[in-house]
């Protein structure tokens, strides 16, 4: 059976299709993975033995470059789509399946594809707040807000229906008509479908369900993370800055590009100095250098988290889901300062666990990010934050695998 995994988005949207890839594959799967292009996301496929199909316009490049004017949405959704659903279309097969996630268009594309070819379709959530649901609200587009009255989710998730329509509704129609297939009135439910999957841990994300079936809550399959095994050394000069003193804090932002990075560099850095800890940054795309060049500094690209947060004090992230799954496995306590769209969840979650200190806000002063350093390094934290790690499931991929397969 050929099974097609579709993603566009940053490594928290790549890396987990790589993992179920690897999984479908031990299980006598052939499988593709459409992808972007960037040479991280390559690099990071083929160590797990998986060869991309790019797909788009590098990722980085995109976020990394001046943000889009409202005039050119349309376009560059219109464009995914297309470039999605010619993938797709090219690498499936008839009676073979398709899953995809990402940003909406190229999964939209890939939906188009599977129904043209009359393959299986599974939309993957990696994050809940994609998926309507009475207990949480959708996350808001900046250039569509919700009217500030409305509060309750049920009407929320309404409103979103026509917010995914006038964002995404021509571009993914258009497309669908091209290729002879009918035009969804509803393009935010055609393609998330009446039963996505969300490869998310329950433990940190839990699913409650609806008290009653009803047609407005999608039926979600919570499968668990989907987890990459990372066996990656870490390099010499990190590890011999580990073994030269006290556990560090680990700062990094992941794929997120800060409009200051030096200033939040700086930030990091005073605010990790005042809790008498050394200071380890990841350069990530905001590129975060040392400041001053102090030997209780030190910066690191590209590296194993999976074995480096173990040997950390706490680690201060953007609140991606996979780098609070990360951090969660390893027991140790966090700091989100979450940037947009899901991250402002993960914080929350965090916090409520109590393994770690949610921010308030994306742009962290030095006295704000030492008061939640404080919170997060404090003893009892640590303790929970230890207790929980164990109860992280790790099987969220072999589980999705077996399920599709089965």
């Amino acid at each position: 059976m050929r099974v097609v995994l579709s993603t566009y988005g940053s490594r928290g949207d790549v890396e987990p299709m790589a993992a179920l890839a690897v999984r479908l594959r031990e299980l006598g799967a052939e499988v593709r993975v459409c992808a972007p292009p960037d040479e991280e996301f390559s690099a990071r496929l083929a160590e797990a033995g998986v060869e991309p199909v790019p797909v788009g316009q590098s990722v980085r490049a995109l976020v990394s470059g001046p943000p889009p004017k409202p005039g050119e949405l349309p376009a560059r959704a219109a464009r995914l789509v297309e470039q999605f659903h010619a993938a797709v279309l090219g690498a499936a097969e008839p009676g073979g399946a398709v899953l995809a996630t990402g940003l909406f268009p190229a999964a939209a594309g890939a939906q188009a594809a599977a129904e043209q070819l009359g393959a299986r379709f599974v939309y993957v959530a990696l994050q809940p707040t994609v998926l309507p649901s009475p207990h949480h609200r959708p996350f808001e587009y900046p250039m569509l807000p919700y009217p500030p009255e409305a509060t309750d989710p049920r009407e929320l998730w309404e409103l979103n229906i026509g917010t995914m329509n006038a964002l995404f509704g021509d571009a993914v129609n258009s497309r669908r008509a091209a290729v002879g297939l009918p035009e969804a009135d509803n393009v935010r439910d055609h393609v998330l479908t009446g039963r996505p999957w969300l490869a998310t841990d329950p433990l940190l994300d839990p699913w409650p369900r609806p008290a009653e079936a009803d047609a407005a809550w999608p039926e979600a399959v919570q499968t668990g993370a989907w987890i990459l095994p990372d066996e990656r050394p870490l390099p010499v000069d990190l590890s011999a800055f580990l073994a030269a003193g006290e556990a560090p804090v680990y700062v990094g932002f992941g794929s997120m590009p800060l409009r200051d990075p030096a200033g939040a560099a700086r930030v990091a850095v005073e605010a990790v100095r005042a809790q008498g800890r050394r200071v380890l940054l990841g350069r990530g795309w905001a590129r975060l250098a040392e400041v001053d060049g102090a030997e209780d500094c030190f910066a690191v690209g590209e590296v194993n988290q999976q074995a480096l947060f173990p040997k950390v004090a706490a680690v201060v992230h953007h609140g991606g889901a996979g780098t609070t799954t990360t951090a969660a496995r390893a027991g140790v306590p966090q700091v989100l300062v979450p940037q947009m769209v899901d991250q402002p969840y993960w914080a929350a979650r965090v916090a409520e666990l109590g393994i770690g200190a949610a921010h308030d806000g994306p742009t962290p002063t030095t006295a704000s990010l030492t008061a939640a350093l404080r919170r997060a390094l404090a003893p009892a934290t640590r303790e929970r934050a230890a207790a929980l790690s164990a109860r992280v499931r790790t099987d969220g991929a072999t589980a999705a695998a077996k399920l599709l397969l089965g």
